[in-house]
Formats: C-alpha cells, structure tokens, sequence
C-alpha cells in the first residue's frame, strides 16, 4: 500500500484538499488509490490529494523546474494529484492550503515566504493573518507569469443547455478558457442557472483538455482601477468546484484584458478571492483552512 495513513482535510475557498508530508518520499499514492481516497461516497473526499515532499522525489517535473527547485533553495513541493488521480500542473488553492499545512507541521514560518515547488514552477507564498472581509489565514501569493490567447478565439456552450459564449484561453501553467456570460457577446442563461453537470465543450478542442471559467461583470471603477466579479469553474479533472485559484488568475486576466482594469475582487461559492495583474505576473490573495486530521482505518 501506499496510500497514506494520516491526512489533514483542508480547503482554500471550498477547494478542497487531502493534504500530507512525504519527507522521504516513500508514500507516493497510484492514481487509483488517489481516486479511492478523493471519493466523497467511499473514500474521505476531495477535490484533489497534496502529497508535500522534497523535489527529488516528484515524477514527471521538467528540467527547467528542477532547476528552478535547486537555484532557489526548495525545500519543499506540492506534488498535486486530481481527484480523477491525474497529475496536476498547478492549483493556487492548493498552494495556500499547502502553506497552512506547513506552518501547521514546522515546515514553514508564518513571518517569512514560504518557497513551494510546483509543477508549474517555484510560488513564493507570504503569510497575510486575518484580513476583512477575506478570512483569518490569508496568503499572497505569487503566481508568476501568465500568457494568454487572442480574446474571444473559443466558443464554449454547455451540454443540455442552450445558448454559447466566446471564450479566452489564458495559460497559468494549466490550461484556462474564460467565458464572460450575461453581456452581449454570450447567449448562455444567467451564470446562477448554469448547470454545469457534464464538461463544457469548447472549440476549437485542446489538445489536453481545460479548465473553463464563467464569469459575470459586477461592477467596475477605471479611477480606483478595481473591478468586481462573479465566477463559476468546471475544473478538467473533477468537475465543478466552490473555488480555482488558476482559474481566478485567468479570469482577472481575460477581464483586465477587457476592460483595462488590474484588481479583481471575485465571488466564487466558496468565498471572496482578490486578484492583481500586471504583464508579468499574477498575484492571488485568498483564505486557507484546516479542518481535521484523518486516519484511516485501514
């Protein structure tokens, strides 16, 4: 076996995660057995399962990762798992769950930023406190660069539902289209009554699937330069989800790209996320939890 004993449960926003420390790298779950794990019938369920261990013993990391890892001194990775057991480029909700998780185990201090190998790259993480109206364990985070398609490239509509929207592709080291729905361009119903059961389409397909957002404009100050959001999130792996730290990067993205504005409040169903975008880099602010230690019974 080699699925984990004990787990701390915990979530940023509602996304939520299967979270332990692998300090020797000898607990590295099967795909199967990370879906067993993530069943929310079966198994303890989750959006996804955290194995936190050193970069030496994560699979299929690129080169120039690992480089990265070693130039800046990681010591530790968040080797991300979908709940479906498929590998994971990166998940911003996971990094700040992953960071409470650390300071929860010694492996971090909360007054200094927290360095985390990623797939996608090294995050650097910064402890924030309790901050109004975001929660009481809020971290910055750094999600570095971003590159983004031309607007409105992609139709997406949704299987059973009438209606499409033009979509943006946005890279976050995962792959995004955003859908900016109840405006002219987009004849999907209101973002409440989506029922997003089943995987949206897009078009033209990519080639390894996506992450798509629907968003909704709230409100916008160009003179503050802040604006307000809505979204909802089908993630490629596991289905709709309360929160996407990715997901909300992409979408503070697409909306700066529309409308010129570089902070973004976003409303997911989990909670209340503030995004800042400049042209070379993304930085995500948001809560993270932790809610119990679990140990299974065999």
């Amino acid at each position: 076996m080699t699925k984990p004993n004990t787990m701390i449960k915990a979530h940023g926003t509602g996304n939520d995660f299967l979270i332990y420390c692998d300090a020797d790298g000898s607990v590295n779950p099967t795909p199967r057995e990370v879906r067993e794990l993530c069943d929310r019938h079966f198994g303890l369920g989750a959006d996804g399962l955290i194995r936190v261990t050193k970069p030496q013993f994560v699979d299929q990391v690129s080169t120039e990762v690992a480089d990265e890892c070693g130039a800046k001194g990681v010591q530790w990775f968040m080797d991300y798992r979908n709940a479906d057991g498929s590998l994971a480029e990166m998940c911003g909700n996971g990094t700040r769950a992953t960071a409470l998780f650390a300071q929860h185990e010694g492996l971090a201090d909360a007054d200094q930023p927290f360095m985390l190998g990623t797939r996608a790259g090294v995050k650097m993480l910064s402890s924030l406190g309790a901050q109004p109206g975001l929660g009481q364990h809020v971290f910055r985070v750094d999600m570095g660069g971003w590159s983004m398609g031309e607007l409105y490239a992609y139709t997406v509509s949704i299987p059973g539902q009438p209606g499409q929207a033009p979509g943006t592709f946005v890279d976050m080291g995962n792959p995004h289209v955003v859908a900016v729905i109840e405006d002219a361009q987009s004849t999907l119903p209101v973002i409440d009554d989506l029922d997003l059961t089943h995987a949206p389409k897009v078009e033209p397909q990519l080639d390894h699937g996506q992450n798509v957002e629907f968003v909704r404009i709230d409100d916008m100050d160009e003179r503050a330069d802040q604006g307000e959001a809505t979204m909802r999130v089908y993630e490629r792996g596991c289905g709709e989800t309360l929160s996407c730290g990715t997901g909300l990067c992409a979408t503070a993205i697409t909306l700066r790209a529309r409308t010129g504005i570089n902070h973004w409040r976003i409303t997911v169903a989990g909670g209340i996320l503030d995004v800042a975008v400049t042209d070379n880099d993304v930085q995500l602010t948001g809560n993270a939890e932790l809610v119990a230690t679990v140990t299974l019974m065999h």
